[in-house]
């Protein structure tokens, strides 16, 4: 027997089908999400009202050609990181490539866990209808071990994984259908369709409350990208990605709009809008009250729980890949590429994602939304329309195993659509949002002066080895 032979390295493995791929999208996408933004939401065009479901719809028109352009960069690289993949082959690794590659990865170790201490949040807001007289103190400590909790069922290889995703999946399915079947036996169209005197009437203030309307529902629809930050651990990329992808959007976009009804068709809109300084109502435990009462809201807390844990773990799963990328390929601290010796997923990576998940769970809920929408546009979303589109142009010979349908007019619909959330946005966070932009480009520049990389030095291969 050959003793010498070397151990197999730490890799990661493709294992993740269509249904496992979907299921993960689809519970990160629903979560808590739509239990705590359909306050907000119904406060935002024209003093509140039904007419603010308009809302969902231009999110919708704008993830939909959106999706696209994940499908077709994910099946044609799919590998661990996504967004900072496509970033860094669309722009050149070399050369601008690596600038776009930094400022993604500069803003994502902020909005990641920004987005995943959301949902933690949204627990809390369910926990405190569960447990009345709990002080925030108290539900702060809950928050952390189920914290912990996921960082246990996260420290496992991606097979197991698998498994959890699909019955954490099943879950949230549960509990969406409960409040939809719920809904529809006790809907009042009277109710429902409540509609404001003004509701439509046009100006720069609907305008401008339509745009915000169209960031919640952006950020209730966030996650149907999901599958394109684990590439490198599924099977049969080029088909399951494309697929995955818009499944999940079509799906999901029909259950938000059969849920909201059930619930603006049960609970008067005006009875929860406009939204108090303590933060958004558990609107479906009320809703649940409402029509079964308090024991069968309580139960139904639970599956709302159990759903936006879901979503977390979807999150959690899929970001800790992003600085493992990118620390791999030397665009970041090389310690985040470590993977785990036995169990082969990046051990680093995602301990450092679930802490700073931890972290901003106690910022407020709208301050968390509004950051992180407006942190992504910028460089991730409007990057990737121009990323698809310079691929398209600059390597026509690259293997492309889906692409997008009416090219390229799906990524100027995208791009549109960014830019018109972008310009709804407030002031103060634009502007935050170009000095973290400007601070992003300066430690770039420093950072390759140090380490005498393009721009500073002539680009080539090696530049994509060297770690920082």
């Amino acid at each position: 027997m050959n003793h010498d032979t070397p151990a197999p390295q730490p890799h990661l493995i493709r294992r993740f089908g269509l249904f496992q791929a979907t299921a993960l999208n689809m519970s990160n996408m629903i979560g808590i999400g739509p239990f705590i933004t359909i306050p907000a939401l119904m406060s935002a065009v024209n003093g509140g009202g039904p007419q603010c479901m308009l809302g969902w719809v231009v999110a919708l028109l704008i993830t939909l050609p959106d999706g696209l352009i994940w499908a077709e960069l994910g099946a044609a690289m799919p590998r661990a990181g996504g967004t900072y993949t496509y970033l860094r082959e669309g722009f050149g690794p070399h050369t601008w490539g690596r600038l776009m590659a930094f400022l993604f990865i500069w803003q994502f170790i902020l909005s990641g866990p920004m987005e995943i201490g959301s949902g933690f949040i949204g627990l809390k807001q369910y926990l405190s209808f569960l447990w009345g007289d709990a002080s925030p103190a108290t539900l702060h400590w809950v928050i952390l071990g189920l914290g912990l909790l996921l960082l246990v069922l996260l420290y496992r290889q991606i097979g197991s994984i698998g498994k959890i995703t699909v019955s954490l999946w099943a879950g949230t399915m549960l509990t969406v259908a409960a409040v939809i079947f719920s809904g529809a036996g006790h809907f009042d169209a009277k109710i429902a369709f409540d509609f404001p005197p003004g509701a439509f009437d046009f100006s720069l203030g609907f305008v401008m409350g339509l745009g915000a309307a169209a960031r919640i529902g952006v950020y209730d629809y966030l996650g149907y990208y999901d599958i394109c930050y684990i590439g490198e651990e599924v099977r049969d990329p080029g088909r399951v990605i494309p697929r995955s992808i818009l499944l999940s959007l079509v799906a999901v976009a029909a259950i938000y709009l059969a849920m909201n009804l059930a619930i603006i068709g049960v609970v008067p809109w005006r009875t929860f809008t406009p939204v108090p300084d303590s933060g958004p109502a558990p609107i479906a435990s009320i809703f649940m009250e409402k029509i079964w009462g308090k024991g069968t809201a309580t139960v139904f807390t639970v599956m709302i729980l159990w759903t936006a844990f879901a979503s977390i773990f979807a999150l959690t799963l899929g970001y800790s890949r992003v600085p493992y990328a990118a620390a791999r390929d030397g665009y970041f601290f090389s310690v985040f590429s470590r993977l785990h010796p036995t169990k082969h997923f990046p051990h680093v990576s995602l301990v450092f994602i679930v802490v700073l998940s931890l972290i901003f769970s106690f910022v407020s809920l709208t301050t968390l939304i509004d950051a992180l929408i407006t942190m992504r546009i910028l460089v991730q979303f409007v990057g990737q329309a121009g990323a698809v589109i310079l691929l398209r142009r600059l390597q026509p010979d690259r293997a492309l195993p889906f692409k997008m349908w009416l090219y390229p007019l799906p990524a100027l619909l995208a791009l549109a659509g960014w830019m018109f959330l972008f310009w709804t946005t407030d002031t103060p966070l634009k502007l935050g949002s170009f000095v973290a932009l400007a601070l992003g480009v300066a430690l770039f520049l420093i950072w390759s002066w140090r380490t005498r990389r393009w721009p500073f030095a002539q680009p080539g291969p090696a530049a994509s080895t060297t770690r920082p």
